[in-house]
């Protein structure tokens, strides 16, 4: 059984809204370059994603919408139909052969799936994936199909799994949790950025689940210029109590890059030490509750250059049992690189110190996000003292 595998092809980069759009898949060659000149991965950890078949999208969408988006992708859609299936919007643009982009993602995060759970590899990484607001019949958020939500159906149907679910992107995971909001069977838990000031609104702590699927849901809505400790902390506090209460066969995690302070989309004052020790606690879980079964799709992160790779690379070297790096990047990546990037790069692993500014607030966010954390966990706590 190989340690990892890393699920890669140059058409991932063809889900592409437009040059000026925010979600730009030109960060996973970023990570991927970063990678092999660190010298931290070799042609034969690299998989072809294959694309997802109708019968698997059906597993999570609805067939009038997966064939809009096909119509769509043709040129075949008039008017504004597209906008009923939020397809068409300033968000979510039309772009050509949309229908085969879209399911090339999802089909990533399949392959990434039958990698773990047929034995093949210990965990397995699409940074293709991670498209979480994605719908039963509508497109949101930059999402068309929802890769994870087509992937945990995929895993309950294929490998009777009981799934957890994890998401860290600084939006809340809504379509995966509405997927899944009455099933007892699949456990969603996300850290995000509060609702009140940010896309999509929702993932408040009172979201617990449905019916037989009440105590299933995990909310972990933080504050605006929340840093690294109130994170990780809650973190660490929230994937182990969680784990623990649930006890899933498999875990996927959903990475979004997009909880750091120099992203243009939100507001939180993260560096790159929290996406150092979240995919390395992510492992650590897996292996203590799950065998090993982890896998690992990608997510947000609007600063491509300065943020997305090196923090996406953090997951790949944790899947591998590398140490964390540290010190200069690789003198020919910048090189490369810095070329085409806006902005100067990070020349280093970390960050430079300070990022930011101190804010005076610390100690009222902290204890916020403090007194959330208890209320997100109460279901498991009161059942602990009851029993």
């Amino acid at each position: 059984m190989k340690n990892a595998s890393f699920i890669f092809s140059k058409e991932q980069l063809d889900y592409s809204f437009s040059d000026t759009h925010p979600f730009n898949q030109k960060r996973i060659l970023l990570t991927l370059d970063l990678l092999e000149k660190s010298g931290a991965i070799q042609e034969s950890d690299i998989i072809s994603p294959r694309m997802a078949t109708d019968a698997e999208l059906l597993l999570a969408h609805d067939s009038k919408f997966i064939d809009i988006v096909k119509r769509a992708g043709k040129g075949l859609l008039h008017g504004d139909v597209g906008n009923i299936y939020g397809i068409g919007t300033d968000d979510t643009p039309i772009f050509p052969n949309m229908h085969e982009a879209s399911a090339l993602l999802v089909g990533g995060t399949l392959t990434a799936v039958d990698e773990v759970m047929e034995g093949r590899s210990k965990y397995a990484l699409n940074l293709g994936g991670g498209l979480h607001h994605g719908f039963h019949g509508r497109a949101s958020g930059f999402c068309v199909y929802n890769d994870s939500s087509v992937a945990i159906k995929y895993l309950q149907k294929k490998y009777g799994a009981r799934v957890l679910y994890i998401d860290t992107d600084a939006h809340h995971g809504d379509g995966v949790q509405w997927s899944f909001y009455d099933d007892p069977s699949v456990c969603t838990l996300s850290i995000h950025e509060t609702g009140r000031y940010l896309f999509p609104g929702t993932g408040n702590v009172t979201e617990r689940g449905n019916g037989t699927g009440y105590g299933t849901s995990f909310n972990f809505p933080i504050d605006a210029f929340t840093e690294d400790e109130s994170f990780l902390s809650i973190y660490k506090t929230a994937i182990k109590e969680v784990t623990e209460f649930f006890k899933p066969d498999v875990i996927l995690t959903q990475n979004g890059a997009d909880a750091h302070y120099f992203d243009p989309l939100t507001h939180l004052y993260g560096t790159m030490e929290i996406f150092k020790e979240i995919p390395r606690i992510a492992r650590e879980i897996a292996d203590e509750y799950c065998d090993g079964k982890w896998i690992a799709v990608g997510g947000g992160g609007y600063d491509i250059w300065r943020v997305v790779p090196r923090a996406w690379a953090h997951i790949w070297l944790a899947m591998t049992n590398n140490p964390a790096p540290t010190g200069p990047l690789p003198a020919d990546w910048l090189a490369k690189w810095q070329e085409q990037s806006p902005v100067p790069l990070i020349p280093t692993w970390e960050d430079p110190h300070p990022l930011y500014e101190s804010i005076p607030r610390k100690a009222e966010i902290t204890e916020k996000n403090e007194h959330m954390l208890n209320r997100a966990l109460h279901i498991i706590r009161n059942e602990q003292m009851s029993k």
